[in-house]
């Protein structure tokens, strides 16, 4: 975590945004929990982007040390735990939803459903609306 108090912190926002979720795995975990409905630890492991477990165990973490999301016991099961956003975390859609249409545009190998983006395009209020519906808690 960046101290603003240190001679290194520029006051740059850029920076203070990567310092609290700066690497692909972060942003993956972030992904999974938003808009793929992934809550549990073997959901991430299997989510196909070949995490390792000492990273994901370290981006869990530090993503949780910098109350981007929580983690609690699952009242199903009590040896898991399930991992949701907390609002600082749910307050990143629309930043997620921005990238989303950003590599649509540049990437052509880029996996957006048309649907989801036309309506990103078309509407983007009603989907993000309809997205933090749909966000366990």
């Amino acid at each position: 975590m960046v101290d603003k108090n240190s001679k290194t912190w520029s006051g740059c926002p850029v920076r203070f945004g990567m310092s609290q979720f700066g690497d692909k795995w972060s942003f993956l975990i972030i992904r999974d929990l938003m808009f793929k409905g992934r809550q549990y630890y073997h959901e991430f492991m299997d989510a196909g982007e070949g995490i390792s477990t000492n990273i994901l165990a370290n981006r869990l973490a530090d993503l949780e040390s910098n109350g981007i999301i929580n983690k609690s016991k699952d009242p199903a099961k009590g040896s898991r735990f399930i991992y949701t956003l907390t609002k600082k975390g749910i307050e990143l859609m629309p930043m997620m939803l921005a990238m989303m249409d950003w590599a649509e545009k540049y990437d052509n190998e880029t996996e957006v459903p048309a649907d989801f983006i036309n309506k990103l395009r078309s509407e983007p209020d009603k989907l993000q609306q309809e997205l933090l519906k749909n966000l366990p808690t």
